[in-house]
């Protein structure tokens, strides 16, 4: 999996024939969009050109015109998507949604990349899809692969015994691996990196599975199929579902990927055609193009525009296209899912890592030989958090020109030739009716897509009536539009932030609803709350109506700590308005990761010495999976020899686990002579009762032998 170089062009097979309708679609979404904003950026003009334009109005008119192109984009990609998602399913690749199960020749690897996640949540969705494939008899073409890179000691020990737990319940010694690696480089991409270069030759592809991912056997088989039948396919991308949520913020969410989502990525996949993009997680990879051509480079400069790509999965899709691999979008095939983050807090720990990513890919942009499709979902990544800054900043704007306009006299001698006074001033009338243009612009896609829904009878069903949807689009759309200008300000700070040159790193995800923290939604919204009464004071100050046009964006950020707070709570009925149609007839395979979640005998992360010392046969398993458990001459690291250092002064357990930090505990439990002298303090006698000779060295761990 050599590393692609991003200043030298590789050798491809130039590109098949491509449909001259998917030149059109691609025309109408671009050149739509630029005709619209070409449009609205004249009349914003006129808005503005009321006795000349001042240097604030300019711009105001520039980030007006930014900001409009980016929802006319948005606006034609739902056009362009609205005849696919009302007709049926065209079988494109080959892939029929409604037909028999196609027979699989090939084989195939599930692979479900962990990193510090709850071992029964994620253990549970995983068995539950393979529940689901064995259903379909077509299991003993895949293996699963559990790829570990947890930092957390007492983590790293429960899923151990989480798969051990699973491999017993399931019988599946030969199907069903686990490893983790000591040394996350290159974090999620380095995982899955890793896992090429060492078994992904048995395997003609793999499909990724996020920690929350669960998808049916069917929908696993006719993505195994499709890649079986179109060898020039390097990628085929499902559309995940965001199902589970049990908060207000939750299910907002879910409903409105529901009801809006499939127009979107309709639209997407419309005019992407074999150039569509990678969500890193429910998506099928043919290895060998994975291999020749998505060795990720490591970026050049400190970080956080250095060093690893965090947002790896847009790079490489555009690396794969480039080698002449067709990226493709199948959003009508059903059966693939997800999990959202249950507060606004919660997300805006992934979104800071989202954004930096992001950010990083306009190093990435100058690369030659990208696709120019590639090259423009790279654009649309960089631009989902720019447009927070841009927006923020024109809402200043426009606050500094109504300020010039109250407070400024005019200027009845200006430089050069006038027959009238220089003066700020705008337009009311057409002022209004540009704002009625860039809602509508804004807005319709909703409306679209709830049309696609009144039209069919069942999906009106699903969904639990054409009534019920159209309330719960209006309340979705009340609460989402408090929330923007929280989501803008946290994305505007976190785009500063990066520009300042500070990293973010890669925290874990909290997945759970069931608890919140107030004070720490208190301290991270406070500045959210403070700028939101500042902003309407000032505008209080310059007059009352344009204190009330500026009422949904001040009521958002002061409102922000019970805003988030009152969403982000779990609560055991919720309003029926925002039921989906997984709620209404949930899938089996979701009732099933349901009632695996509640009886799971997987334990919950304990102390890992304690945890291995009383299951011998844990922490035997656990010495065969240590690859570099000993150490070799010229080894330093100086986690693993403090641990060693402090393990043998400590006069007990519970004085040296004070003594170690986790980094420290991790190291020590990855090597074979300081796990056996925390295994001797854990014993009463001072024997270790899970002791075992240490192993020869493993060139792959126990259940991580090259597959056959």
């Amino acid at each position: 999996m050599p590393v692609q170089s991003l200043g030298k062009v590789p050798a491809a097979p130039p590109p098949g024939p491509r449909p001259w309708s998917l030149a059109v679609r691609r025309a109408f979404v671009l050149c739509g969009a630029g005709a619209l904003t070409v449009l609205a950026a004249r009349e914003m003009h006129l808005v503005l050109d009321v006795g000349g334009v001042t240097l604030l109005e300019y711009l105001v008119l520039c980030l007006f015109v930014v900001l409009f192109a980016w929802i006319g984009f948005a606006f034609t990609n739902a056009l362009v998507g609205l005849p696919g998602l009302l007709r049926r399913p065209n079988g494109h690749l080959g892939i029929a949604p409604d037909g028999p199960l196609p027979t699989l020749t090939a084989r195939t690897a599930i692979l479900l990349p962990i990193y510090n996640e709850e071992p029964a949540r994620t253990l549970a969705g995983l068995e539950a899809t393979c529940e689901s494939l064995d259903a379909t008899g077509a299991a003993a073409h895949f293996d699963v692969f559990i790829l570990s890179d947890t930092t957390d000691p007492d983590v790293w020990i429960a899923e151990e015994a989480g798969y051990l737990d699973l491999v017993a319940r399931r019988g599946d010694e030969g199907r069903l691996f686990y490893r983790r690696r000591p040394r996350n480089t290159g974090r999620k991409a380095g995982n899955i990196a890793e896992w090429v270069t060492r078994f992904g030759g048995a395997y003609e592809s793999f499909l990724i599975l996020d920690a929350d991912s669960v998808m049916t056997g069917d929908c696993v088989v006719r993505l195994a199929a499709a890649m079986e039948a179109n060898p020039s396919a390097g990628l085929i991308q499902t559309l995940p579902v965001i199902v589970g949520g049990r908060t207000l913020f939750a299910r907002l969410q879910q409903f409105a990927g529901r009801l809006y989502g499939p127009l979107i990525a309709q639209g997407l996949a419309s005019w992407s055609g074999p150039e569509s993009n990678y969500w890193g997680h429910n998506a099928i990879i043919r290895t060998r193009a994975f291999a020749e051509g998505a060795g990720l480079p490591e970026l050049k400069g400190p970080k956080p525009f250095g060093g690893h790509i965090l947002s790896h999965d847009f790079i490489e899709a555009a690396l794969m296209r480039r080698r002449g691999w067709g990226m493709h979008m199948v959003p009508w095939l059903e059966g693939s899912y997800e999990e959202g983050p249950p507060t606004l807090a919660d997300l805006a720990v992934r979104d800071r890592r989202w954004c930096q990513g992001n950010l990083q890919h306009m190093a990435v942009l100058p690369a030659r030989g990208l696709h120019p499709v590639s090259r423009l979902h790279l654009l649309i990544g960089i631009g989902a958090y720019l447009t927070a800054p841009l927006w923020l900043a024109m809402l200043l704007a426009g606050l500094a020109t109504a300020l010039q306009a109250r407070f400024v006299p005019p200027d009845y001698f200006p430089s050069g030739f006038a027959l009238f006074p220089s003066w700020p001033a705008q337009d009311p009338v057409r002022a209004v009716w540009v704002f009625v243009g860039t809602m509508a612009v804004l807005l319709l896609p909703k409306l679209f897509a709830l049309a696609a829904l009144l039209v069919s009878r069942t999906a009106r069903q699903r969904f639990g009536g054409g009534a019920r949807t159209f309330f719960g689009m209006l309340g979705e759309t009340l609460v989402s539009g408090l929330l923007a200008p929280v989501t803008m300000f946290t994305q505007s700070v976190a785009v500063i932030g990066i520009l300042a040159g500070r990293d973010g790193g890669w925290q874990p995800q909290r997945r759970d609803d069931d608890r919140i923290d107030a004070g720490s939604i208190v301290r991270f919204f406070l500045p959210h709350t403070v700028a939101g009464w500042l902003l309407g004071a000032a505008a209080l100050s310059i007059s009352l109506p344009l204190f009330l046009w500026m009422t949904p964006v001040v009521l958002g950020l002061a409102l922000a700590i019970p805003l988030v707070l009152w969403t982000g709570a779990a609560r055991a009925s919720m309003p029926a308005l925002f039921r989906t149609p997984e709620e209404q007839d949930p899938p089996a395979v979701l009732l099933r990761v349901r009632q695996l979640r509640a009886t799971s005998s997987t334990p919950a992360p304990s102390e890992a010495v304690a945890h291995l010392a009383a299951a011998p046969k844990l922490a035997a398993f656990h010495r065969a999976q240590l690859a570099d458990g000993e150490r070799r001459p010229g080894d330093y690291a100086s986690d693993r020899l403090i641990a060693a250092a402090k393990i043998e002064d400590a006069p007990s357990l519970d004085a040296a686990l004070r003594l170690l930090t986790l980094r420290e505990k991790a190291a020590a439990l990855g090597d074979f002579r300081a796990l056996d002298a925390l295994l001797a303090l854990a014993s009463p006698q001072g024997e270790p009762g899970a002791r075992l000779a240490a192993p020869e060295r493993a060139g792959a761990p126990a259940q991580v032998a090259t597959p056959s």
